[in-house]
C-alpha cells in the first residue's frame, strides 16, 4: 500500500504552503494530484520529491517560468535529458555568481564592523 497525504500533511513535510501547492498544481509545475473517495488532493512520496525539488529551485531564485521549462522538459521523456542539464548548468552557474558576489558582500560588510569597533575601542580608551 502506498502511503499517501493530505494537503496539510504534504505542506508540513515539505514546509510548502497548501495555498503554494495548489499553485504549483494550477500552473502544470506539479502534475495533477491524485484524489482520494471525497475528491481531496492525495500527494504521494513521488509528489512530494517533485515539490522538494521545486522548492529548492525557488530558494536559489529560478525563475517560476524557468521552472516551468524545466518540467516540460521532464515530462517530455527522456531524449531532453542534454536540454535539462543545460537547464540546471546555467541556473547553478548564476548561483555560483551570486553566491560569489553575496560572499564580496559579506567581506566587505565584516571590514566596515570592524572598522567601526576600532574607533568605538579607541573612543573608550581615550574616554
Amino acid at each position: 500500500m502506498t502511503t499517501t497525504y493530505t494537503i496539510q500533511d504534504a505542506a508540513e513535510e515539505t514546509g510548502v504552503s497548501a495555498h503554494t501547492l495548489r499553485y504549483y498544481e494550477r500552473i502544470g509545475l506539479l502534475a495533477p494530484v491524485g484524489r482520494g473517495p471525497g475528491g481531496h488532493r492525495r500527494y504521494t512520496e513521488g509528489d512530494l520529491g517533485s515539490v522538494r525539488f521545486l522548492s529548492m529551485l525557488r530558494a536559489t531564485g529560478m525563475p517560476i517560468r524557468e521552472m516551468a521549462e524545466f518540467v516540460e522538459l521532464t515530462r517530455a521523456g527522456d531524449h531532453t535529458i542534454p536540454w535539462r542539464i543545460e537547464v540546471l548548468e546555467k541556473h547553478r552557474d548564476a548561483l555560483r555568481s551570486r553566491m560569489a558576489d553575496d560572499a564580496a558582500h559579506l567581506a566587505a560588510l565584516d571590514r566596515k564592523i570592524s572598522i567601526y569597533q576600532d574607533l568605538q575601542e579607541e573612543a573608550r580608551k581615550t574616554a
